[in-house]
């Protein structure tokens, strides 16, 4: 019977426990590619939930053989979100939303934060 009631109690505390968990970060930093990757000029997408992201150096180009200091100065991490079903070539603009963020490891992490905290608004 002691049993019992701790069982119950730990199983009643675990879906506040998950949601907490959930919380903190849906869409964690190791599921993107390394920042490196984005010096290629490719995009990384991905869908959690219904929702579709994409991040991405912007202007999408190669700058990996550019020495840094002959890149653009203005190119920026552009994070993007956009409900399903469609593809990101397939969906109008009206329906993304998307945020510009520096490329080093801080911007690249906000990057991501922004895209979790889209999902946790549910405005996408």
């Amino acid at each position: 019977m002691y049993y019992f009631v701790l069982a119950s109690v730990a199983r009643a505390e675990l879906p506040n426990k998950l949601a907490r968990a959930k919380k903190i970060m849906a869409i964690e930093k190791s599921t993107f590619f390394n920042l490196k990757h984005y010096e290629y000029g490719e995009a990384f997408f991905g869908s959690y939930k219904g929702m579709r992201y994409r991040l991405a150096r912007e202007p999408l180009e190669n700058v990996f053989f550019t020495p840094i200091e002959e890149r653009n100065p203005e190119s920026r991490l552009m994070a993007t979100v956009w409900p399903e079903p469609y593809s990101y070539f397939d969906t109008e603009d009206e329906k993304k939303i998307s945020e510009k963020f520096e490329i080093t490891e801080e911007g690249f992490e906000e990057a991501i934060a922004w895209i979790n905290a889209q999902f946790e608004s549910g405005n996408w």
